[in-house]
């Protein structure tokens, strides 16, 4: 039903959430990160059914159950990700998206699953930066 007086609605910024970890997942801090099919965080890949949700605030090894352990992941940013060697980002890609190589590195291409990244604000010799979320 549609409101018909004021509502009180909570809400939150939406740039440091904290997830549940894939069980037997390690992800290491400043690298990127993506949700599985299940809904658990594990390192972000060329690996179907992902989602990147952002970069890893720290190192987290989860040797137990899905959602056993917990990392914070920063989003809505700008990140200084690696430019791939072998489909390299170039500023004709700034404002369009790029795809995931590995968790630390970005391409202009998708590979095998084209699993987004984000989005190219610019490039320069020292990587790609890459709005993620």
């Amino acid at each position: 039903m549609a409101l018909s007086a004021d509502r009180n609605t909570a809400h939150k910024d939406g740039e440091l959430l904290v997830l549940g970890m894939g069980a037997a997942q390690k992800v290491y801090a400043g690298s990127m990160v993506a949700k599985n099919a299940a809904g658990y965080i594990q390192p972000a890949a060329d690996a179907a059914n992902l989602v990147v949700m952002g970069m890893a605030e720290e190192q987290v090894d989860n040797a137990g159950a899905n959602g056993a352990l917990t990392v914070p992941i920063r989003r809505k940013k700008a990140f200084l990700m690696k430019n791939s060697s072998a489909n390299a980002v170039t500023v004709a890609h700034i404002g369009g998206s790029v795809y995931i190589e590995d968790d630390e590195t970005v391409a202009s291409a998708g590979g095998t699953n084209s699993i987004v990244a984000g989005t190219c604000l610019g490039v320069e010799s020292a990587g790609v930066w890459v709005e993620i979320g």
